[in-house]
């Protein structure tokens, strides 16, 4: 029976799709199987992000009783297997009954290695039952004030509801004075942060391009943190890439190749 692992945050804007995209990357790049489901009933966008469009069959046709489970589950970037929301509101008012992801998850959990969860936002029904049909928990947060208060809600929720939280990725920091400390968010939260993700003009981009950073820029900073919180739930070692050379990226952009 492989884990099963809600990814949560408190509100919108955390980077937590992004984020769950690239660890289940990580993650099947480092031999594991995995599962990644699109739980966000309402505005899914985890099959985007990894660059797969127009997808026939999608969890709202599982959930409406409209298609099979394995209809629904398709190969994504590095072997990652998806489990994709729909985008239409037709499909989205067929869901009667949310809480039937409970007994998908069951299905799903002895399928692979890691199921990972992404959850929507806030704390609706729709992210409650997410919640609930997870064995562990990551907070996905900013290290802003707001965000860490919603955050501990989702956590105290999650904790009333018997998921373990595992603990929390602080995504899109500067380190600037105005941000709360890792210091601070573990006393606040307490819960350890599993890791830091930087502020990174390559996330942007890989997500324009619908590729996910760990492919498309192994070695960019964000990239890094991504692959390190991969490995640290994986149980595995990684060590990270040298960055690249400036002048070899600008010859290899202008010709091609490397430097010879």
């Amino acid at each position: 029976m492989g884990r099963s692992i809600v990814f949560a945050s408190g509100k919108g804007g955390t980077g937590k799709t992004t984020t769950i995209a690239n660890v289940g990357v990580a993650l099947a790049q480092f031999g594991k199987e995995v599962i990644v489901i699109d739980a966000d009933i309402t505005m899914a966008n985890l099959s985007l992000i990894l660059g797969m469009e127009d997808i026939p069959i999608t969890l709202h046709d599982v959930l409406s009783g409209e298609a099979d489970l394995r209809d629904a589950v398709y190969e994504g970037p590095a072997g990652v297997k998806v489990i994709p929301g729909g985008l239409s509101l037709e499909k989205i008012k067929k869901v009667k009954n949310p809480e039937k992801l409970k007994e998908l998850i069951r299905e799903i959990s002895s399928m692979a290695d890691f199921v990972l969860i992404d959850a929507p936002a806030g704390l609706e029904m729709t992210s409650i039952t997410a919640l609930l049909i997870g064995k562990e928990l990551i907070l996905v947060t900013n290290p802003e004030i707001s965000a860490i208060t919603d955050s501990l809600k989702t956590k105290l929720v999650a904790e009333k509801l018997g998921t373990l939280p595992l603990g929390t990725v602080l995504n899109r920091v500067t380190n600037e004075k105005t941000e709360l400390t890792r210091e601070e968010i573990e006393a606040i939260l307490e819960v350890p942060v599993l890791a830091v993700i930087p502020e990174d003009p390559e996330v942007k981009r890989a997500s324009a391009y619908g590729i996910p950073l760990v492919i498309k820029n192994p070695t960019s900073p964000g990239a890094i943190a991504y692959k390190q919180l991969a490995a640290k739930l994986a149980g595995v070692r990684y060590a990270p890439p040298e960055p690249e050379n400036p002048i070899k990226r600008v010859f290899k952009a202008l010709f091609g190749g490397e430097r010879r």
